[in-house]
């Protein structure tokens, strides 16, 4: 039982107690249950990240140096519980680039997920950016696909642009380390993969096909124009993610979409590529959803520079990092506090905008130092 908190029930924040048993919220707490005394603090429903990818630098902190992912995913694992993250859809590319994004990594990365799983915490899904031209790769995601490795799928397109800025050398070589390739094998293996974009559309038709079949959500990732957006929206892609342009957050708005930006943004003040800034977006309502990226605090702290700004109310600002991410996630059993939905709470330091106790399915999954003698 969490009481003596103000809990975020029905859209408001009030004085409330909430309960939580069998792995869920519950309309009243079980004889014995356990008590955490939330005075002073706010009782949240757990962030929902939707798409974060900050996992990266757990396994390769510095270019070109890697640690073995069981590793690096143990130390995200407790990194996103004591950022209040309760659910995490970690953003996984799936390149034809060797090294970090490529198919090993991919695949030592879900098997690091799955081994995981069954010791509780947060709930860590894989959202696969799959990168266009990575054709090679096909068949082993779509049997990822049905085999229920994945939850989300995401259209990213980022080659062109790759192989564009490799004249430049400082580029080239970060790129080259990234992969763990001399520059000039990098650049083989980008133009490579730039030669058979003929291919890329029946790739896609078969991967949108794929994943409606299976009912894993579908996003495409950094839009420039509304037509780009329209033909992922054609596959089946309901989700638009990173828009480069109000012109296509607006667009996908119009379709009744959800649109994703990333929680640095706000909290820096605006987007560090000179994009649209997400804050005024999100109070025009053109942006639904605030993910980490590449950052894993950026999500609470932001939801609280939202209200401070004063045109959303913090229940407001608070979907944006946990209701509406739940939804567009497929995930109607989590993203808000109520009985019967999976009991995922995270309790909070208003004043500090701090995490102090975060609940996974039920459960005391990370407690801060200071908030030891509250729990009783």
């Amino acid at each position: 039982m969490i009481e003596r908190g103000d809990a975020l029930l029905d859209d408001a924040l009030r004085p409330a107690a909430v309960a939580l048993a069998d792995g869920k919220v519950a309309a009243v707490a079980p004889p014995g249950a356990r008590r955490f005394d939330a005075s002073g603090l706010y009782v949240l429903p757990g962030l929902v990240d939707i798409h974060g990818d900050a996992h990266e630098r757990q396994m390769q902190p510095r270019p070109g140096i890697g640690f073995p992912h069981g590793l690096g995913m143990r130390d995200s694992a407790a990194q996103l519980l004591a950022a209040g993250i309760t659910t995490a859809c970690l953003g996984v590319t799936l390149s034809w680039e060797p090294g970090l994004r490529g198919i090993a990594a991919w695949r030592a990365t879900l098997a690091a997920v799955e081994a995981l799983c069954p010791l509780g915490g947060c709930d860590i899904r894989i959202h696969c950016r799959y990168e266009a031209d990575n054709l090679d790769v096909v068949e082993e995601l779509l049997a990822d696909m049905a085999a229920g490795r994945v939850a989300l799928l995401a259209f990213n397109d980022h080659t062109p642009s790759i192989v564009k800025r490799l004249p430049d050398v400082a580029k080239a070589a970060a790129y080259a380390q990234r992969g763990g390739v001399p520059v000039l094998e990098f650049a083989r293996l980008a133009e490579a993969a730039l030669a058979r974009r003929a291919e890329v559309p029946a790739a896609h038709a078969r991967l949108a096909a794929a994943a409606r079949d299976a009912g894993i959500p579908m996003l495409s990732h950094d839009d420039a124009t509304p037509e780009a957006r329209a033909h992922f929206r054609g596959l089946g892609a309901q989700v638009c993610e990173f828009p480069m342009s109000e012109a296509v957050a607006q667009a996908a708005r119009d379709a009744g979409e959800h649109v994703v930006m990333g929680a640095p943004n706000v909290v820096r003040g605006g987007s560090h590529m000179g994009w649209g800034s997400a804050a005024p977006m999100a109070e025009q309502g053109l942006v639904t959803i605030l993910a980490s990226d590449y950052y894993w605090p950026a999500m609470l702290e932001a939801a609280f520079v939202m209200a401070g700004r004063g045109v959303l109310d913090l229940p407001a600002a608070w979907a944006l990092v946990s209701a509406n991410p739940a939804e567009a996630a497929g995930l109607a059993d989590r993203g808000r506090i109520a009985p019967g939905l999976r009991g995922d709470v995270v309790v909070v330091d208003p004043a500090r905008r701090a995490p102090l106790a975060t609940f996974c399915q039920g459960r005391l999954a990370w407690l801060a130092a200071e908030a030891a003698g509250r729990v009783g």
